[in-house]
């Protein structure tokens, strides 16, 4: 079982992206990006829909409050070459042996489809497998959101069950899989 307290949030780099812990101040940049429809619809139901106007404020205060307990890292995802600010989130999170989920993530719309989550998802899960040491990670996923489950296809993940989930858009069918360390690690070497 991964320990129940994460370590600070490290800065992480990919070929084209930086993924930084996330600070105060991009608070005025997710409320610009992330209250759209195609991003919302498959996140989880505690999410306030319509968005209010300091939903991201008060996100990035629990964000700062859940890294300074150790409770989840928090990365921005921010492009080399532009624009300097963050595109999109992504999460980690200790398994808690019960919600069978572990990392998050949303990107604007605008980046969508040139593989930068993937490539984000595959450092966080590194990250997990290398540094954190931990055995597996729990994903999920509504079935429709077919992008979020192709990157956990190409990962290597296997579904383990089909089950309701509550999202922002509505009831709709969950996927969980669990991704193994020691296939992660196979499939990073061949």
């Amino acid at each position: 079982m991964p320990p129940s307290r994460m370590p600070p949030t490290p800065v992480l780099h990919t070929p084209r992206l930086v993924l930084r812990p996330v600070r105060s101040k991009d608070a005025p940049v997710i409320q610009r990006r992330f209250p759209q429809w195609e991003v919302v619809r498959w996140l989880n139901a505690g999410i306030p829909w319509p968005y209010p106007a300091d939903g991201a404020s008060t996100y990035v205060a629990t964000c700062l409050e859940e890294m300074a307990r150790g409770e989840k890292s928090h990365w921005a995802i921010v492009p080399r070459k532009g624009p300097a600010d963050l595109i999109g989130i992504i999460d980690l999170w200790p398994d808690d042996g019960v919600s069978r989920d572990q990392r998050g993530f949303w990107l604007d719309p605008a980046f969508h489809g040139q593989g930068l989550m993937t490539e984000a998802a595959d450092r966080v899960t590194d990250y997990a497998f290398r540094q954190l040491g931990w055995p597996c990670l729990w994903l999920s996923n509504a079935q429709e959101n077919r992008a979020s489950r192709r990157i956990k296809e190409k990962q290597g993940a296997q579904l383990v069950d089909i089950m309701i989930g509550r999202y922002v858009g509505g009831e709709a069918s969950q996927m969980v899989w669990q991704l193994m360390r020691e296939d992660w690690i196979g499939r990073q070497a061949a």
